[in-house]
């Protein structure tokens, strides 16, 4: 008997059969952007940002070939078990820079609060799946209560960046389950006269000694930073300032790559995680912003599309909110570098260094891709 032959073209087509060539091409060119960048930033981290990108990939590559309806029965699991690790952080966990985030675990340190950018989302799209039938009212009650949980356990950290995308990604999947913009409204209404009340006042409300009763001190000056940061420029409007000053150097074609003044001599703070974007926007000027800009909305039409023709309403849901979450991420770092958001220490997907963020991030990218492939499985 003759045993069958190696056949190289059959294994990588069963290697690549998980993925979207569409995300991936999308994929490598930001990362391939980050890698640039870092190269200028902080050259010295590229050996750990290659393990970074390695981890990342394989994890991707991993959740994108495991069926959506397994990832949707893993939801709870994963939910609890996130649940209960915020309440070891609460009670155990490690302080670093006045926030208690880290839970040592002995043989790996972790912060649970990244295991929830993915757990929220994965839990409320497998609950609504239940509900599919006839999602009522009090569904989206417990949705709420779902999400606060957790939420209220990474706030008490406090971890307003992480808090932040966590309830994006729940909101988000509340929205496309259908929540009615009568329940919408009236919250965007409030926030918006919030933020105009803060904008009118601010010369008031930012004095010493004005008590804002639902921020802490520090959240009340990241605000007021934001609308001048000039008051304390060499303290805390010093990240603002400084990644402004570097992204207007920049003008249209920027100065060039590796010649960027504001990266080199050290004046653009966290240039290789937040605030890689202002080295961007010095070495590469408004036209290299643009096309970063670009490639991002090329993604999210991308996620978006998947999330359109998922084949369970649990699959739409959670492509829908991930790829959402990706908009948040880059809408945030972006705005926050710019100076028109406040700085909340949120990375730029894909380019800012740091392996937690970028494997949660491809954690999401493999839970897309696993829906584009359940979808054309059905199709089959």
């Amino acid at each position: 008997m003759t045993g069958r032959r190696f056949n190289p073209f059959a294994l990588i087509g069963a290697v690549l059969r998980p993925l979207d060539p569409v995300l991936c091409l999308l994929l490598a060119m930001l990362l391939g952007a980050g890698w640039v960048l870092m190269t200028s930033a902080s050259a010295e981290r590229l050996p750990a940002l290659q393990m970074h990108i390695g981890v990342a990939i394989a994890t991707m590559w991993i959740v994108a070939a495991i069926p959506v309806k397994r990832l949707l029965q893993a939801a709870l699991p994963l939910y609890l078990g996130g649940v209960v690790l915020l309440l070891g952080v609460m009670f155990f966990g490690e302080s670093s820079k006045g926030a208690q985030r880290w839970l040592d675990l002995g043989v790996v340190r972790i912060q649970p609060s990244e295991l929830m950018k993915i757990a929220v989302p994965l839990m409320l799209a497998w609950y609504f799946q239940l509900r599919e039938d006839g999602i009522r009212f009090f569904d989206f009650i417990v949705g709420g209560l779902l999400l606060a949980i957790p939420l209220g356990l990474i706030v008490v950290q406090p971890d307003l960046g992480t808090s932040l995308l966590v309830a994006a990604a729940g909101v988000y999947v509340l929205f496309f389950a259908g929540l009615s913009w009568k329940l919408i409204v009236p919250v965007a209404v409030v926030a918006l006269a919030g933020i105009v009340a803060i904008v009118g006042f601010g010369d008031q409300i930012c004095q010493p000694g004005v008590d804002w009763q639902v921020l802490r001190d520090y959240q009340k000056q990241r605000v007021c930073t934001l609308l001048d940061p000039t008051q304390d420029p060499l303290g805390r409007g010093f990240h603002t300032i400084q990644s402004t000053i570097a992204i207007g150097s920049g003008g249209l074609w920027g100065k060039g790559w590796m010649e960027g003044t504001q990266t080199h001599l050290a004046f653009i703070p966290e240039r290789h995680t937040d605030f890689i974007f202002a080295v961007l926007g010095e070495e590469f000027g408004l036209v290299g912003a643009l096309a970063l800009l670009v490639a991002y909305l090329l993604f999210i039409l991308r996620g978006l599309a998947i999330a359109a023709r998922g084949a369970t309403l649990g699959a739409r849901l959670l492509a829908a909110a991930v790829t959402m979450m990706i908009f948040t991420y880059a809408f945030v770092n972006i705005g926050m570098v710019s100076g028109i958001l406040p700085v909340v220490g949120v990375p730029l997907p894909f380019l800012s260094y740091g392996g937690t963020a970028l494997v949660t991030l491809c954690i999401g990218v493999g839970m897309l891709m696993s829906v584009a492939r359940s979808k054309s499985i059905a199709k089959d």
